[in-house]
């Protein structure tokens, strides 16, 4: 069984993505790992390259790309470089690994999801494993779980090239239909809410992939001199368990407090209806789920 990861990247010192612990959390798991890297002005490429001095360096195979700027809709852009990773994964692969830049695999899931790709590749009924998330949001202490957070995401599909990133790069289709996949006890850790607030604010002018000028300029304040305020949620947890060791050395400098009250729901009527709801029973009303589950 060969297994190749992959992955993209721009701008990632800019934005302080954890691209290198996203990296280093999956090799584990990989015979190779494909990261394209789109043109940076901030170091990002020789930050990828430092992955070239480690043991794991024969396994990295880098692509530089350029993302087309004029694709102002829908985060088109970033589905169009996922797969241009995608692409590059050598024939012989059996499995590809998707992680994204913010998105970080706990160590105590690799046994788990080994068997799982093992158990099931001969199985092609399964054409890829959906992982359960956690998505941690401004500070590492809390995890937003939600309705307005996705409960589960396909990461790691078959190696066919039917297959392509959907929409803005959150999910896979082929032949444009949703794939067959089979939930595992495994969660991703999703870290792209938590980072300094000043960093936090100038990310926001990542919305250029979704939205004209027109609307930045009336809904977006990047300057690097506003806070990004991250009081404005609706419910929080505190976090109770323990991080990836590749995130040790980040969380440790982390130099930023944020403070949120547990036991406030800022909920509209009836977001705390539906929330009532999904508690006692489990059922989240209405949720979009890109897959088929098996």
């Amino acid at each position: 069984m060969k297994v190749t990861g992959f992955s993209f990247i721009r701008n990632a010192n800019r934005y302080d993505y954890p691209i290198l612990e996203a990296i280093k959390s999956v090799l584990p798991l990989c015979d190779e790992f494909i990261i394209t890297v789109g043109n940076s002005e901030d170091g990002t490429l020789e930050l990828i390259q430092t992955l070239l001095s480690d043991k794991n360096s024969s396994k990295i195979k880098i692509i530089q790309t350029i993302w087309d700027d004029n694709l102002r809709e829908g985060g088109k852009v970033l589905a169009i470089e996922t797969n241009k990773a995608f692409e590059a994964i050598s024939a012989d692969t059996d499995w590809c690994f998707y992680i994204q830049g913010d998105e970080v695999l706990h160590e105590k899931y690799i046994p788990i999801i080994r068997k799982e790709m093992q158990d099931n590749l001969q199985n092609k009924e399964v054409e890829g494993l959906l992982f359960k998330y956690l998505h941690f949001y401004g500070s590492y202490d809390y995890v937003a779980n939600s309705r307005n957070w996705y409960r589960n995401e396909v990461r790691i599909i078959r190696n066919d090239k039917q297959i392509k990133s959907y929409k803005d790069a959150q999910g896979f289709r082929k032949n444009d239909q949703k794939l067959a996949v089979k939930l595992i006890d495994a969660y991703i850790y999703h870290y792209g809410w938590v980072k300094d607030p000043f960093v936090k604010s100038v990310e926001q002018e990542k919305n250029k992939f979704w939205h004209d000028d027109k609307w930045l300029a009336e809904n977006v304040n990047t300057s690097p001199n506003v806070r990004f305020d991250y009081s404005k949620i609706d419910y929080l947890d505190i976090f109770e368990g323990t991080h990836p060791q590749v995130m040790q050395e980040r969380i440790k400098k982390a130099n930023w407090d944020f403070k949120f009250d547990t036991n406030s729901k800022n909920f509209t009527l009836k977001g705390r209806l539906l929330h009532w709801i999904e508690q006692k029973t489990g059922w989240r009303i209405g949720e979009y789920k890109n897959f088929k589950r098996i």
